[in-house]
């Protein structure tokens, strides 16, 4: 499938494992100048931050490109005739087809429309400047380019550093391509009617290891095994149908970013985890990575597998100030390299461990995935990473023994928040005073309650019933405190946090529905905090916004402070389905697919702006052209409609669709359950199930908020 995902002007991204690509509309890299990103980077540094076309002396005017898969594109730009002072008509056409894989390729075909043979000179100027991704993204200082050294005849080499310290990439063009200083030339006749066509490829050097070029620079390279993987991946995914057009076309946009941020590990290729976002966060992070698999669980049970199987390699084992490091908490971030995920990129680390809500919600997900028929073998392998996980949040993850989990960072070059809000100072004071830690936020409390619930259900499944009593009543221990500790009565809702002397942080955020998600408030309560947050303080009209807008450090260009999340949205919108406020979770869930609607179906961070005000969703300035949980949102708001909640070791599936009047007609063909797949099928006469397995039984009402594990 064929997606344009730039508008006109703005940078194009590409993307293969843990390497990316930044070019202009002509797939030109302009240069290291101020504020331009453009590039290619692999093991976190530029290695290309030069590459211009130019033919006849002219620079290419472009046409118009696409993204034919994550990996690959086709840009289509016009050249002048070589005598031509103007844009003509009659001026050749250049087709450059991209594929982003251990190295970057570029096949050029020049195509000549005229009645004549054409006479075409190529230039390409490469450069390269060596910087770090984080000095491009942040805009700090960039080193000067790399002085391009001699090689062959058809290649320039850019390059620093000896040995294992020798990092950059060599340029390579065929046929007859002649370099000399940091230019590439390539002369030719282009008959009639006719086209001619050259190849480059830019193959890094990184920790003194450097691909070969000359397979690459073949007519027919073949595409990554991760291309493969997708593409069979796609034909697996469930079919959805409906009467609303919107709703289709963003689960289909969904499933689409979804798959190009798949990676797969090379030293484990079954294993597929996602990247948090494209292009600057191409890593695992841990967080987003279990809250995306736990959205996706309606189309691939085996993203979830794999992504707990990654974590569980990483987890922790030792006490590590400088990673944060503790035995049995969950990676908060690993790098992917093309040594292997975990592999030093230039001497950096590349695993730190400065995720507070990681660890609970590892034992989360493995509960729940349980629900849906995880075999009792992988459970056996996984439930010991589990426990070391919640030893991990009864040791150092509650650091005073008051029962909350809380988070501090451990050095001044940690991560200063450690919850899914990170930016520099999310969590303040209704008056704007940023609030001071230690900090016990209130939905790590809900993850940890979910943490336990699981447990509880593993242990009764073993016929532990001791240990199910003792998980099932921390879990009952923890949501009686947390009713208490946590709730401002004078306010109406449950604080974001307690800050380091144990004083409730009394701020209205979008916090408070992943509590209802975990099921961790109080049915009593639930009823007062799903007005709060379709109120107009936090609703925006297109999602719910992280903060109230009457809040003193509310912002609606504040990521934290302002902003509507897609994820953030998912996540409370399963929890007003989750307590029985179907009617309001539609009117979340529309509001999103709208909102997606209105950007070709991909749902994106939004600013906070009232629709009433601002008609139109207004963009958040995202750094990153995809985000792994906001292409998972919509799946999970397709779950809730279908109110689809299995418990496979028990033989039931929690069946009780309900659609808004918006949507009449709704089927969802191939969900994957025990090995097989379920077929639904809802309309306004009723509910259908086709391949349901055998010894599952349709339980047709909603599940009650109290009895998940997770």
């Amino acid at each position: 499938m064929s997606i344009r995902t730039t508008p006109p002007g703005a940078l194009v991204t590409l993307f293969e494992g843990g390497s990316f690509c930044l070019s202009d509309p002509v797939g030109d890299m302009p240069g290291s100048g101020a504020g331009s990103a453009a590039g290619l980077y692999v093991a976190g540094r530029r290695l290309l931050s030069r590459l211009v076309t130019t033919v006849n002396g002219q620079p290419l005017e472009p046409v118009d490109h696409h993204r034919d898969d994550p990996a690959a594109a086709t840009f289509v730009a016009r050249a002048r005739r070589w005598d031509d002072a103007a844009p003509s008509a009659g001026g050749p056409v250049v087709v450059r087809r991209r594929t982003l894989g251990a190295a970057m390729r570029d096949s050029i075909e020049v195509r000549n429309l005229g009645d004549e043979p054409s006479y075409v000179e190529v230039e390409i100027e490469v450069g390269a400047d060596l910087a770090t991704v984080a000095a491009v993204r942040d805009g700090g200082d960039l080193p000067d380019p790399v002085a391009p050294e001699g090689g062959a005849p058809d290649e320039v080499l850019l390059v620093r550093g000896r040995g294992t310290g020798r990092v950059g990439c060599r340029v390579t063009g065929a046929p007859d391509v002649v370099a000399k200083g940091g230019l590439l030339r390539w002369e030719a006749i282009v008959p009639a009617r006719g086209a001619r066509r050259l190849t480059v490829v830019a193959a890094p050097i990184v920790a003194g290891a450097e691909l070969v070029p000359g397979p690459l620079l073949a007519d027919d390279p073949v595409r990554s095994d991760s291309s493969r993987q997708l593409v069979r991946w796609h034909r697996t995914l469930p079919h959805v149908a409906s009467d609303h057009q919107p709703l289709v076309t963003v689960v289909r946009r969904s499933a689409y970013d979804l798959g190009a941020l798949r990676v797969l590990d090379p030293e484990y290729p079954g294993r597929a985890v996602v990247a948090a976002g494209a292009p600057w966060h191409l890593a695992l992070h841990g967080r987003d990575a279990l809250l995306t698999a736990w959205m996706s669980l309606i189309v691939d049970p085996e993203l979830a597998l794999g992504t707990l199987e990654t974590l569980a390699r990483f987890q922790g084992t030792e006490v590590d100030e400088r990673t944060e490091e503790q035995p049995g908490r969950i990676v908060h971030r690993v790098t992917f390299d093309p040594a292997g995920f975990g592999a030093p990129a230039d001497g950096a680390r590349s695993v730190s461990y400065g995720s507070v809500d990681a660890t609970p919600l590892f034992v989360m997900l493995l509960g729940e995935l349980r629900r849906w028929g995880l075999a009792h073998e992988v459970v056996d392998r996984l439930l010991p990473h589990a426990d070391r996980a919640l030893e991990w949040i009864e040791r150092h993850g509650d650091r005073d023994g008051d029962g909350y989990v809380e988070y501090q960072r451990a050095t001044d070059r940690g991560e200063r928040h450690q919850a899914w809000k990170d930016s520099p100072a999310p969590i303040r004071h209704p008056d704007g005073r940023e609030a001071r830690g230690p900090l016990a936020l209130a939905e790590v409390q809900g993850y940890v309650y979910g943490a336990y619930r699981a447990r509880a259900h593993f242990a009764a499944e073993e016929g532990d019933e001791e240990a199910a009593r003792a998980w099932a009543a921390k879990a009952a221990d923890l949501r009686r405190a947390f009713n208490r500790d946590f709730w401002v009565e004078e306010a109406g809702w449950f604080a974001l946090a307690l800050d380091g002397d144990k004083r409730p942080v009394p701020v209205l955020a979008s916090n408070i529905g992943h509590c209802l998600w975990s099921g961790i408030v109080d049915e009593d309560k639930a009823a007062v905090m799903v007005k709060h947050l379709l109120s107009d303080e936090l609703f925006s009209g297109w999602g719910v916004r992280t903060l109230g807008a009457s809040m003193g450090a509310y912002d609606p260009l504040g990521a934290h402070t302002g902003a509507v999340w897609p994820h953030d949205n998912a996540l409370c919108a399963a929890g007003l389905v989750r307590y029985g406020f179907v009617e309001e979770a539609h009117r979340l869930m529309l509001a999103q697919i709208e909102a997606a609607d209105a950007d070709g179906g991909r749902m994106s961070v939004l600013c906070g702006f009232d629709r009433d005000d601002v008609t139109a969703p207004v963009r958040f300035p995202d750094l990153c052209e995809t985000r792994a949980w906001s292409a998972a949102a919509p799946l999970l708001h397709l779950r809730s409609l279908l109110r689809f909640d299995p418990h496979v070791p028990q033989g039931k599936l929690w069946l009780s669709p309900v659609l808004p009047d918006a949507i009449s007609h709704l089927r969802v063909e191939r969900i994957p359950l025990m090995g097989g797949t379920v077929t639904v099928t809802v309309d306004r006469d009723g509910v259908e199930v086709a391949d349901l397995p055998a010894g599952v039984e349709v339980i047709a009402e909603p599940r009650r908020p109290l009895a998940a594990g997770a």
